[in-house]
């Protein structure tokens, strides 16, 4: 068991989640990348960061429980236990609501929320064990205000703003934080669907005339992460650029 903590980031392969195990590694905690399809991508990330911190990939869909304890049983065996669960695993999708299908709206849900619970019931018992721990939960400006056509990705990142708030009651006499990073317009492969001329709208929407870098969000997660933050919890951090005020 290593004497550093150790940080799990779900969907950790690509974008946000990447630069968020790019950050956190450099702050100097072991890395557990999960992925489910992004395998290359995974050991890509391993080899980068393996000259700076432990690190290592682990496969599971994280909606699915039984997947998230077997996940689980194999970080506790490399690492010894998770201090900071970062769930980011995430999907999104444009499509008119009456559209939307039983199929299109479990997996929605699954991934941006029944994920988040899953991984946190299995972590909680080691941090309040210790006394210690922390919990980010990458939520979306659209979950704080809706968005058209997104009705089912609005509606499960703001049942993760909801479960954010009610865990931090919950657990905060244990010592542990969880809080969620609220990002807007983040130029990722999620954006590969619009056309520069949708990006150069979208930047001129937004207060600050540009748009955001998975850098920007990292950068936040790392902030909270830290001791610097260790009396903020139950609070929805937006980085939006000033999009959503």
């Amino acid at each position: 068991m290593s004497c550093k903590k150790t940080a799990l980031v779900t969907g950790g392969a690509k974008g946000i989640g990447e630069a968020i195990c790019v950050q956190l590694a450099k702050d100097g905690y072991n890395i557990a990348i999960n992925y489910n399809t992004s395998e290359k991508e995974a050991l890509a990330l391993k080899e980068r960061l393996s000259g700076v911190t432990c690190v290592e990939v682990f496969k599971a869909d994280v909606s699915d429980s039984t997947q998230v304890n077997v996940m689980l049983e194999t970080v506790e065996k490399v690492f010894g236990g998770v201090d900071v669960l970062i769930n980011n695993a995430g999907i999104a999708q444009q499509v008119l609501f009456t559209d939307i299908t039983d199929e299109m709206w479990q997996k929605m849900i699954g991934v941006n929320l029944t994920s988040a619970f899953n991984c946190c019931r299995r972590v909680l018992p080691y941090m309040i064990n210790q006394k210690y721990g922390t919990i980010i939960n990458i939520a979306s400006m659209w979950g704080e205000v809706g968005a058209s056509m997104e009705v089912h990705y609005s509606a499960a990142k703001a049942g993760l703003i909801g479960l954010t708030k009610a865990l931090a009651k919950e657990v905060g006499p244990s010592g542990i934080t969880v809080n969620a990073v609220s990002p807007g317009v983040v130029l990722t492969d999620m954006m590969s669907q619009f056309s520069d001329e949708d990006k150069k709208a979208l930047a001129d929407e937004t207060p600050l005339c540009t748009l955001g870098n998975a850098e920007d969000i990292a950068s936040t997660v790392s902030f909270l992460a830290s001791e610097k933050a260790r009396f903020i919890t139950g609070q929805v951090v937006s980085v939006n650029g000033g999009f959503v005020i």
